[in-house]
């Protein structure tokens, strides 16, 4: 018992001094204990080598403060990396992408205050794996004022939104050989901003005009997250709350701080990830979409 009252303080001194040049040593000393001699009661506890732990609640911090920072090198340095290289590379190997990704695609939805009336249980998310060949892509752009997109243009956008309607027109003018809408974040570093395109899948671009954007998704292998089943009953009439879109949302959250972490596999940075809506989610009950995201083995 008193091993486990000792591991729980050096705990709390670990986080309180994250930012320090903290080495075993320092920890052992706090608590009264050899350096050895500790660091041999803290793996048998916490399954896991001291000073691993250090970097891993270093990392995580890090990622909680990315949120908040514009560059990725003045977050390494507050948490001890010399380099922002040697940072994101610390960070795609315990979380498996890397920072410029989380910032990218995390960000929009951090931005948003946690959702209370959608009820997400990880159990009823289904996870497939996929090899999907290259296709094209065409439809409209929503341009965002920041990296900071809101969840009405990014997550099931077109069920909140209230102006032209482009999805019909998008079906109209292009004539796509089956139903379903892919809807893709396409970051735009140097302005800061942030466009999701959604469009169909499509042929060719010969039905495409000049007000579209189009995109040519590579071939690559992919999870594939179907959101947790949600009812729309009570909001068919009403689009003060979409429920559909927070279930995404939600969803998003836990690709990334619960099953990346523990997968084994990498984002791959060199495909794209994109969301796929098809007849699941029109209605109003046991609505679902698709997260497809591009994976490699680490």
């Amino acid at each position: 018992m008193e091993h486990q009252a000792n591991i729980l303080r050096s705990i709390d001194f670990i986080k309180q001094h994250l930012k320090s040049n903290l080495a075993a040593q320092q920890i052992a000393d706090y608590l009264g204990y050899s350096t050895s001699h500790f660091c041999r009661i803290f793996s048998h506890y916490q399954k896991t080598p001291l000073m691993d732990y250090v970097r891993m609640m270093r990392l995580v911090a890090a990622r909680q403060d990315l949120l908040h920072r514009e560059k990725i090198i003045d977050v390494a340095l507050d948490y001890g990396f010399q380099t922002a290289s040697g940072f994101s590379k610390a960070f795609r190997k315990t979380f498996g992408y890397s920072p410029s990704i989380y910032l990218n695609r995390y960000t929009a939805l951090e931005s948003e205050d946690y959702c209370d009336f959608v009820r997400f249980n990880p159990e009823e998310v289904k996870i497939d794996f996929r090899y999907k060949s290259s296709f094209l892509v065409a439809g409209f752009g929503i341009e965002t004022a920041s990296s900071r997109a809101s969840t009405k243009d990014i997550a099931a956008y077109w069920e909140t939104y209230t102006g032209e309607n482009l999805e019909q027109k998008m079906y109209d003018l292009l004539d796509p050989p089956t139903h379903g809408e892919v809807g893709i974040c396409i970051a735009t570093p140097k302005s800061k901003t942030v466009t999701y395109l959604f469009g169909v899948i499509v042929p060719d671009y010969s039905k495409t005009t000049k007000e579209m954007m189009t995109c040519n998704i590579p071939s690559a292998e992919y999870v594939i997250f179907t959101t947790p089943p949600i009812d729309n009953t009570e909001t068919a009439t009403s689009y003060q709350e979409d429920p559909l879109a927070e279930m995404v949302k939600e969803t998003w959250r836990y690709i990334f701080l619960e099953w990346f972490p523990k997968s084994g596999y990498l984002f791959d940075e060199n495909k794209l990830n994109f969301e796929f809506y098809d007849e699941r989610c029109h209605g109003s009950a046991q609505l679902v979409m698709d997260i497809y995201i591009p994976i490699k083995k680490t």
